[in-house]
């Protein structure tokens, strides 16, 4: 599937397993596949395992770019994506997903688990704050992420969380909806002046 897409590169958040379900590394391998015949290179955490390598692997076969980012102690693991394009190297989880942040122009998570979920937070909250304005995606695969969606509402109706900061976050389950809404997205206008803390 080719879209006509703004951007160089998007960096993926998943899951270093392959999940109890074929959807997701079918997911995977759809947005792998639609990065690569797109021409948007890929950013990723550079390894060959679970649905890290195959996201990786799909986008390659489709002709994209793919560039990993892994910290010297995973590579010890054996774990580091040898065939892709450029793998980089880092001396930290906190490099590397400075470094991801930086190359990329918009970030998707497909399924995973902890090191998934708080990378998605992580430049949420850095899009909260004004520090980026690039576009985060969630591909809700099989309803993998319902109950992180519910948390998220659950956020904003006990005064947690403005609808605004949760909004940053575009949600889709199937990558051609994702990737669209990605490519029309608008960042809102941050106000940097946190009086209290009902401004966050």
């Amino acid at each position: 599937m080719v879209m006509e897409l703004p951007f160089k590169r998007l960096c993926v958040f998943c899951g270093s397993r392959h999940g109890s379900r074929a959807e997701y590394a079918e997911a995977a391998v759809a947005l792998g596949r639609t990065l690569g015949e797109s021409g948007v290179d890929l950013v990723y955490g550079g390894g060959n395992v679970g649905l890290m390598g195959v996201v990786a692997d799909a986008c390659m076969a489709a002709g994209g770019e793919v560039t990993g980012i892994i910290p010297q102690a995973l590579m010890e693991w054996e774990v580091g994506h040898t065939r892709i394009g450029r793998l980089e190297v880092v001396d930290s989880m906190h490099t590397r997903k400075a470094r991801m942040a930086e190359l990329a122009d918009g970030f998707i998570a497909l399924p995973g688990g902890l090191g998934t979920f708080e990378e998605l937070f992580e430049v949420l909250t850095w899009a909260q704050l004004g520090f980026h304005r690039k576009p985060i995606g969630l591909l809700d695969v099989a309803g993998y992420y319902a109950p992180m969606r519910e948390m998220m509402a659950r956020g904003v109706s006990e005064g947690f969380m403005k609808p605004q900061n949760a909004a940053l976050l575009i949600i889709e389950d199937s990558v051609a909806g994702l990737l669209a809404a990605m490519r029309d997205y608008e960042a809102p206008t941050t106000d940097a002046r946190i009086e209290n803390t009902d401004q966050l």
